[in-house]
């Protein structure tokens, strides 16, 4: 599922949301997505989004805190 599907009505700025998307991206392909459970999606998008909203903008944290506790597949 596309990024902006996922964060759809997160209330930031565009280039915050920009930002966000570029982040989920980043997690998905550092977790060598290939076929994640949907469900796996939703959950790095929330985590994600629960950080934004805590005031989090930096994307390397961002990404660390989403992929907190998921497994990489190799």
């Amino acid at each position: 599922m596309p990024a902006r599907k996922l964060l759809e009505g997160a209330s930031f700025e565009p280039e915050t949301v920009q930002m966000l998307c570029t982040v989920y991206d980043r997690v998905k392909q550092e977790l060598h997505d290939e076929g994640q459970p949907e469900i796996v999606n939703e959950i790095i998008a929330q985590r994600i989004l629960l950080l934004a909203e805590k005031g989090e903008r930096d994307p390397d944290r961002l990404c660390a805190g989403a992929m907190h506790g998921l497994v990489r597949l190799h």
